[in-house]
C-alpha cells in the first residue's frame, strides 16, 4: 500500500484474459496512472486488485482504461454488500416436526422436509435463484454459462465467418472485381475492433501488442493487394481468440469448482424453528442443521450428533471420518450418515475453503523465475521481431532490386509469426494447473517460486514430533526415585498445567488415568529447548531434560544411567526434581506414524534424501530415525535446525517440513517450507505450502507436482520457441503466407495451453 493516507485498495473482476500478456498490457497501462500503485492480476482468478490514491485518480479512471484495452471490468462486491443483496432462494421455515410454515416476512410457505431425508439441499434447490456463496471471489460480470459464440470475440468470429463467406460467394458468383471490394470490407469491418484496441494500447504506451500487429498486417495486406488473404488472416485471428479463451476457461472451471462445493443454502435453528438461508450471510455463533448428503455450508464445530464427514472436497482425504460433538468440520465437507447440528465458527469470507481459494488466486501473483525471465526476455523479443520485419522489408530490395511488394508481404508475415503469446502464457498456464490439480487433494502450493523450488530440492528435513511421529506420546514408565508415584505425578502434572507441548499432554493424562490431582502451580515458565519451571507448594520444581536436570546438579550417576537406559529404547525421557532433589523420572514414546515409511520410501525413490531434525536427546532421535530409515540430527534448539537446514542447503535445495509454529524459524530459512496440518490457520497461513491431510506421503506427492510442473512448463517452452523458429526461417524464405503466420501463432498458444491443462488430470499420488 501506499504510503499516502488517501490510498485505498481496490479490486475488480476482469474478464477476457487469455494470457499473461493480457495482464502485462493491463499493468502496464495502469501504474502509469498517476496514483495507482501495486497492480496485481492473477489471469486465473480474473481479478484485479491494486492500491489507488482516489485524490488523484478516480475508480472509474482505472475502469475505463480497462475497457479500452478490450477487456471487461466489474468491481468486486464487498462482503458486507453481498449480504445486504442476498435474498433467500427459498423463504421458509420448517419447524422441528418437518412441516413447512410460513416465514416471519410472510413470503410463503414450502412444501414440507424431512430432517433425515438424505436428498441434499443442492438437489432440492435446482432451478431456484442462483446466489453468491463463499467469499463471493467469483461474482462480477464473468458468466461460465455463456456460450463461446455469445462473448464480444465469438460474435466477432462469427461476423468475420458470414464476412468472408459472402465475399467468397460473390468471387464465386460475381466478377474479381467485386470480390475484392467484397474482402476489403470483410477485412476492414473484421479488424475494426482490433485496431481499436491496439489504438487504445499504444495511447497507454504499449506499442508492441498483438493486435497492434495485427492491424499493421492486415492493413499492409490491404495495401500490396492482398484483399482476400487479410480477410482469412483477420478471420483465423479471431478464431484464435476464442480458442484462447476457451483453454483458458477451462483452466479458471477448475479453480471456480472449489467455490461450487460450498452449498448455496444453509439451514438455520432459531428458536426451535429451521429456516433456510443463503450460505453466506451466516455468522459465528449462529446453529445451522445438516442432513444426510448435504454439504456442510460453513466452518464449525459439531453441537449434536455423530457422523461419517466426508472431507475429501477440502483436504482431499478419501475416507469419511467420524466425528461428534465439539468436533471441527470443514464448509464443503459432506455429511454421510445423521443429522449434524453444528454451530458456525467462521464466516463466509473466512471459512477453510474460501482461503484456499484465495491462497490459490494469490499464487498467480508470486510468479516463478522462470516466468519473470520469460516475461523480461519478450519485452525484448517482439521490439527486435518488428525491427526484423522492416529489415526483411527494406533490404532485399534496396540492397538487391528485389521485388517490394513480395518482401513487404514476407515482412507481414514476419510480424504475426514473431507474436510471443504462446512463449508468454507457457509458464503462467503451467503453474495454475498445478496449484489447482494440487489445492485438489490438499496440497496448498504458494505460488510459482514454490513449485520451481520444490522441483530442485534434493533433501527434505521433517521435524520428528507430530511430523513423522503420531505426536502424541504416551506415558510408558513412570519411575519414582525419592518420592511416590502419585507425589512424583502430582508434581509434574501441576508443572505442566496449562501447556500445550505433546509431552506435557502425556504427563496430564497419565495423571488423569491414575486419578491424581494435580498440585496447585504459579509461575510457571517455559525454558526454550530445556523443559519448564514452577513454583509447586511454594518451592521451585522442573520438569526438565536429563541434560539440563545434570546441570543443575540434580541427576546423580544412577539416575543418568536409568535415563540413559530408557533413551536407548527410543523414549523420550523427562526428569522431575527441586533444588538439587530429584522425585523421578518418566519415560514417554511417540510412534512413528503409519505413512512416514512409506513418505520417507517414496522421496527416496525419487533421489531426495531425508534427514530428521529433533530436539530430543541422540539416542531417541537414533531410534525413530532406524526405524524410519533416515538421517537424522538431534538435541537440536530452534536455532540449532536453522543452522542445519543452511548447511544442508548449501548442498542444493532443501524442503523443511513441521507444524509451523514451533519450526517457523526453520521454514523460514528452507528453500520451501511445509506445515502439516488439517486446515487450521497455521497450517494455511505460515510456510510456502501446506499439506491439509496430514500426510508424510504427500511431501512426496507434492515434490512429484512439482517436477511434473517444471517438466510441462520446459514442454511449453520447446514448443513455443520451436514452432517459432520453424515459421521465422519458412517465412523469411517465403513458404509460408499470412495466413500460415497467423495459423503457427494461434496454434502454438493452444497447443501450450492444452499442454498445461494436462496438469489438471496429473495425479501425484502415484508414482511413477
Amino acid at each position: 500500500m501506499s504510503s499516502n493516507d488517501t490510498s485505498e485498495r481496490c479490486d475488480w473482476t476482469v474478464t477476457g484474459m487469455d494470457c499473461a500478456s493480457c495482464a502485462t498490457r493491463i499493468t502496464t497501462a495502469l501504474t502509469r496512472l498517476p496514483g495507482v500503485e501495486n497492480v496485481q492480476i492473477g489471469v486465473m482468478s480474473e481479478r484485479l486488485t491494486l492500491s489507488l490514491d482516489v485524490t488523484r485518480t478516480e475508480r472509474e479512471v482505472v475502469e475505463t482504461m480497462v475497457k479500452k484495452l478490450g477487456f471487461g471490468i466489474a468491481p468486486m462486491r464487498s462482503p458486507a454488500a453481498r449480504r445486504e443483496a442476498a435474498v433467500p432462494p427459498a423463504a421458509e421455515m420448517i419447524n422441528k416436526n418437518g412441516d413447512t410454515v410460513p416465514d416471519r416476512q410472510g413470503q410463503g410457505t414450502g412444501t414440507g422436509t424431512d430432517l433425515n431425508n438424505p436428498k441434499p439441499v443442492e438437489a432440492e434447490n435446482a432451478g431456484k435463484q442462483k446466489l453468491d456463496h463463499g467469499g463471493g471471489r467469483h461474482n462480477g460480470n464473468a458468466d461460465p454459462d455463456r456460450r463461446w459464440y455469445q462473448t464480444a470475440k465469438g460474435k466477432l468470429v462469427v461476423g468475420t465467418a458470414l464476412l468472408l463467406a459472402a465475399a467468397w460467394a460473390v468471387k464465386l458468383f460475381a466478377s474479381e472485381t467485386f470480390a475484392n471490394y467484397a474482402f476489403i470490407a470483410a477485412c476492414l469491418i473484421g479488424v475494426a475492433p482490433i485496431a481499436v484496441r491496439a489504438f487504445a494500447a499504444v495511447r497507454a504506451g504499449i506499442p508492441f501488442t498483438i493486435e497492434a500487429l495485427m492491424t499493421v498486417a492486415a492493413t499492409g495486406a490491404l495495401v500490396i493487394g492482398a484483399a482476400e488473404e487479410a480477410a482469412l488472416v483477420v478471420f483465423l485471428f479471431a478464431v484464435g481468440e476464442v480458442l484462447e479463451g476457451l483453454a483458458a476457461e477451462k483452466a479458471r472451471a477448475s479453480i471456480r469448482a472449489l467455490a461450487d462445493l460450498i452449498p448455496k443454502t444453509a439451514l438455520i435453528e432459531e428458536n426451535g424453528e429451521i429456516r433456510e438461508v443463503d450460505a453466506s450471510t451466516l455468522a459465528i455463533g449462529q446453529r445451522v442443521l445438516v442432513r444426510p448428503g448435504d454439504r456442510i455450508p460453513a466452518d464449525g464445530e459439531i453441537a449434536e450428533g455423530s457422523s461419517g464427514i466426508d472431507e475429501s472436497p477440502v483436504t482431499g482425504e478419501s475416507m469419511p471420518k467420524t466425528k461428534g460433538p465439539g468436533d471441527v468440520v470443514f464448509a464443503g465437507s459432506i455429511n454421510t450418515e445423521a443429522v449434524l447440528r453444528i454451530t458456525v465458527t467462521k464466516t463466509a469470507e473466512e471459512n477453510t475453503l474460501s482461503r484456499i481459494i484465495a491462497l490459490v488466486e494469490e499464487a498467480e501473483t508470486a510468479r516463478a523465475p522462470t516466468e519473470r525471465f520469460i516475461d523480461r526476455f519478450s519485452r525484448v523479443y517482439m521490439p527486435a521481431i518488428v525491427g526484423l520485419a522492416v529489415l526483411v522489408a527494406l533490404i532485399p530490395p534496396l540492397a538487391m532490386g528485389a521485388d517490394w511488394e513480395t518482401w513487404i508481404y514476407r515482412a507481414l508475415a514476419l510480424l504475426l509469426v514473431g507474436c510471443p503469446c504462446a512463449l508468454v502464457i507457457s509458464v503462467p498456464a503451467s503453474i495454475a494447473s498445478a496449484l489447482s490439480s494440487g489445492a485438489k487433494r490438499g496440497i496448498l502450493i504458494k505460488g510459482g517460486a514454490v513449485i520451481e523450488a520444490a522441483a530442485r530440492a534434493t533433501r527434505v528435513a521433517f521435524d520428528k514430533t507430530g511430523t513423522l511421529t503420531v505426536g502424541r506420546p504416551a506415558v510408558t514408565d513412570v519411575i519414582p526415585l525419592d518420592a511416590t508415584e502419585p507425589e512424583l505425578l502430582a508434581v509434574a502434572a501441576g508443572v505442566e498445567t496449562g501447556s500445550s507441548h505433546p509431552l506435557a499432554e502425556a504427563i496430564l493424562r497419565r495423571a488423569k488415568e491414575n486419578g491424581v490431582t494435580a498440585f496447585p502451580a504459579t509461575a510457571a515458565k517455559a525454558l526454550i529447548g530445556r523443559g519448564v519451571e514452577a513454583k509447586v507448594g511454594g518451592a521451585l520444581a522442573w520438569v526438565a531434560s536429563p541434560r539440563y536436570a545434570a546441570e543443575m546438579g540434580a541427576l546423580d550417576t544412577f539416575g543418568v544411567r536409568r535415563a540413559a537406559a530408557l533413551e536407548e529404547a527410543g523414549k523420550t525421557v523427562v526428569v522431575v526434581f527441586r533444588e538439587r532433589v530429584i522425585l523421578g523420572l518418566i519415560a514417554m514414546r511417540d510412534e512413528p506414524r503409519a505413512d512416514a515409511i512409506e513418505g520417507v520410501r517414496q522421496l527416496g525413490v525419487m533421489g531426495v534424501t531425508s534427514t530428521m531434525l529433533t530436539g530430543d536427546n541422540a539416542r531417541t532421535g537414533a531410534a525413530i530415525a532406524g526405524v524410519l530409515g533416515v538421517e537424522h540430527r538431534a538435541e537440536l534448539m530452534p536455532e540449532d535446525k536453522v543452522v542445519a537446514i543452511k548447511e544442508m542447503a548449501a548442498h542444493g535445495g532443501v524442503i523443511m517440513v513441521g507444524d509451523g509454529i514451533n519450526d517457523a524459524p526453520a521454514l523460514a530459512a528452507a528453500s520451501v517450507g511445509v506445515a502439516m496440518g488439517s486446515g487450521t490457520d497455521v497450517a494455511l497461513e505460515t510456510a510456502a505450502a501446506a499439506l491439509l491431510r496430514n500426510r508424510v506421503t504427500d511431501v512426496a506427492a507434492m515434490v512429484r507436482l512439482a517436477r511434473a510442473a517444471m517438466g510441462n512448463i520446459r514442454q511449453n517452452v520447446t514448443i513455443s520457441l520451436g514452432l517459432k523458429a520453424v515459421f521465422l526461417v519458412t517465412t523469411v524464405l517465403g513458404m509460408t503466407g499470412l495466413w500460415l503466420a497467423i495459423l503457427a501463432d494461434t496454434g502454438a498458444t493452444v497447443l501450450v495451453t492444452l499442454n498445461a491443462l494436462r496438469l489438471l488430470r496429473f495425479n501425484p499420488e502415484r508414482e511413477r
